[in-house]
């Protein structure tokens, strides 16, 4: 099939019909999709009017349905009911479990105090046995006045004997009660602070409630249980396709997960497709050192990366910077991995073969990773193994030129950028904000750009970051003319970010990321032409379906 494969890519787009394909025409199942614009995103045909995808839902040809018909006279032929059809768009940084988790758990994101939160909270404490844990994600101190870390004592007033656990929006702090603050593994009071966390702490030395990055780890939650996270990811891959996602590339994954997720695919139950980075430098990385790259038979599930942290988050001060906090002197952030312990674990990829995928938000952690990709691995070695920087939020100009210049792929997320640019330039002050968010500086320099979302942190549709990336506007069109405007993307920057790029960034770029012969049927049909649109209503546009290998996979999906 390969000696296929490389004929019909040096072929144009529907100039070259080879003997196969009139063979695999005579043979029956050949279907013809047409009735809607698909925009490919392959400079030699931009648009087609039709596909014709194989059996095995591979695309033998694109053009005009007439040109189409012409040459699978005996193919079956499906209207499709929409205005266009994009190539599959593939989220290339988000967390399944977690959106799972998160759907199940209190949605606390969008609150305006910490007084709403309670509110929300006591209403989804009425079906709660007695005992449970109390459990939300999605709060943000920047969205309240006075924009200030809350502390324990609001909730151990309303919960003085039920545990309360919520997790920040970002997933890189926790605000917790005194009743779950109970189940730590040491006395939080004090001046000490763990390695790669930070507790806050009150002018006596007492915890507020507030744990930062690895002291979150401090606090012994019970775990969901098996079935629970089963639920959970059955859950949280229908709710992707839903939104319009073909793939997710998933940041941090363990065995079980993986297992379980092999499992729907087995069931035919996986209607996305799934690439997996292992969850650090532990048991999941020593497992594929040992047996190699995971692949599913079905094609839709796979791990060959592993997922590895420098730093924290912005919103809670844990991104490390070369200089303090604007708004907090004296403080730089924190490393979650000190960079010897980083450049090991980099170094143990290398020798397995496993793609690295570090987590860096802040300059100095950006420019910490560039160096280690830089002094760990040869040119050949980086060509080779595609090293991802996740996030690359906020860069040092003079670091910026370094990701195409060492090969090392930008998966950001756009919509990031809408949600914090309320307060970025408190955190950073105006100097440092020229290097932040840098979409359209990373990809005129020649970088690989990988788009993602980041879920739960932020909303799973794809359709809001592809708007973020065109306007960098919140969705009331603020501020006028978009946040440093001068990083907006053009539309088909932005889409190749959420396909050719995230695709190329899986080591898939032969099977997805466009419409052309040889690769996947896959795609997401909608409501209206977004090239048609102003870029303000890219996020307004619906998913009318989303379709694999040729075929419907959402909302119908089983």
């Amino acid at each position: 099939m390969r000696w296929v494969m490389n004929v019909l890519a040096s072929c144009c787009l529907v100039g070259c019909v080879l003997p196969l394909l009139a063979l695999e025409d005579r043979e029956g199942g050949v279907r013809l999709l047409h009735g809607v614009v698909f925009y490919t995103l392959e400079e030699s045909m931009p648009k087609a009017e039709a596909l014709a995808v194989a059996a095995d839902g591979r695309i033998l040809a694109l053009g005009s349905l007439a040109e189409l018909a012409a040459r699978f006279p005996q193919a079956e032929r499906e209207a499709l009911a929409g205005a266009a059809a994009l190539p599959g768009l593939i989220d290339a940084h988000a967390h399944l479990l977690g959106l799972g988790l998160a759907l199940a758990n209190v949605d606390l994101s969008g609150a305006t105090s910490p007084e709403e939160v309670v509110r929300r909270l006591k209403e989804a404490e009425r079906d709660l046995p007695p005992g449970r844990w109390l459990v939300g994600r999605g709060w943000d101190q920047t969205r309240w006045d006075p924009p200030v870390f809350p502390d324990r004592a609001l909730l151990d007033r309303h919960f003085p004997e039920r545990p309360v656990w919520l997790e920040r929006v970002d997933g890189h702090a926790v605000w917790a009660n005194a009743a779950a603050l109970a189940h730590a593994r040491r006395d939080l009071a004090g001046e000490w602070q763990p390695e790669g966390g930070r507790i806050l702490r009150d002018e006596r030395g007492e915890p507020t409630g507030v744990l930062i990055d690895a002291a979150m780890a401090l606090v012994q939650v019970p775990p969901p249980d098996a079935a629970m996270r089963r639920e959970a990811l059955r859950r949280a891959v229908r709710e992707a396709a839903r939104a319009g996602l073909t793939g997710v590339h998933d940041a941090g994954m363990d065995r079980e997960t993986l297992m379980n997720l092999a499992d729907l695919a087995d069931r035919g139950e996986l209607p996305i497709r799934i690439y997996a980075m292992a969850d650090g430098d532990g048991p999941t990385l020593d497992w594929l050192c040992r047996e190699g790259p995971y692949e599913h038979p079905s094609g839709r599930l796979r791990m060959r990366a592993v997922k590895l942290y420098a730093d924290g988050a912005l919103g809670s001060r844990g991104a490390a910077l070369l200089a303090d906090y604007a708004d907090e002197p004296g403080h730089r952030g924190l490393l979650v991995m000190a960079p010897e312990r980083l450049r090991t674990a980099l170094a143990k990829a290398r020798d397995c073969g496993i793609q690295p995928a570090v987590h860096a938000i802040g300059d100095r952690a950006n420019r910490i990773v560039l160096d280690l990709y830089e002094e760990t691995f040869d040119p050949e070695q980086r060509a080779r193994m595609r090293p991802r920087v996740e996030h690359a939020q906020v860069v040092a100009p003079i670091d910026l030129p370094r990701f195409a210049a060492l090969g090392v792929i930008a998966s950001m997320q756009p919509i990031h950028a809408v949600s914090d640019m309320r307060w970025a330039g408190l955190r950073l002050g105006p100097g440092r904000l020229r290097g932040a968010y840098a979409w359209k500086s990373l990809a005129e320099s020649g970088a690989v750009l990988a788009f993602g979302s980041d879920f739960p942190v932020e909303p799973v549709s794809p359709l809001l970051g592809l708007r973020a990336a065109l306007t960098r506007q919140d969705e009331r069109g603020a501020p006028e003319g978009g946040w440093l405007a001068e990083e907006r993307l053009d539309p088909v920057a932005a889409l190749r970010a959420f396909t050719r790029g995230a695709a190329y960034a899986a080591f898939a770029e032969d099977e997805l990321g466009s419409f052309a012969p040889g690769k996947r049927a896959d795609f997401v049909l909608l409501d209206r032409d977004p090239f048609a649109l102003a870029a303000g209503e890219w996020g307004s546009l619906s998913v009318l379906g989303t379709w694999l290998d040729g075929r419907r996979v959402s909302p119908s999906f089983r």
